[in-house]
């Protein structure tokens, strides 16, 4: 079994190399997911400008949510999320999945947010 800090190393090696070929532009954003055992955190950003136009957690949601750590919570997020991007005038995105295996919380996310508008 791999050790938890070894396991995020290997995880952050991998976003590394995904982020040598993922960039951010002023007309298609990088949309970039945090997963954390308690929150789901995602952010739109423009890296040329080095800005975080949109952002959205289950944290800020907290409230309206059963739970913060369940794939209902990322579906939440991505909508929000979505919805903030479409209101700033953010119709497509790349999507950066910061390393993280392509399912469950993270594909919940994505998901949501093509339902609500976005494309990537």
């Amino acid at each position: 079994m791999v050790s938890k800090p070894l396991k995020n190393k290997i995880r952050q090696k991998r976003h590394q190399r995904v982020r040598n070929t993922i960039s951010g532009t002023p007309e298609i954003p990088r949309l970039s997911v945090f997963r954390s055992n308690r929150y789901i955190y995602a952010q739109i950003i423009d890296d040329v400008a080095g800005a975080t136009l949109v952002s959205s957690s289950s944290k800020i949601l907290s409230e309206s949510l059963e739970s913060t750590s369940t794939v209902e919570a990322s579906k939440a997020v991505g909508k929000d999320l979505a919805q903030k991007a479409i209101e700033a005038g953010i119709k497509s995105v790349v999507f950066d999945r910061s390393g993280y295996v392509y399912h469950g919380r993270v594909k919940a996310l994505a998901d949501a947010a093509r339902e609500a508008g976005l494309e990537f």
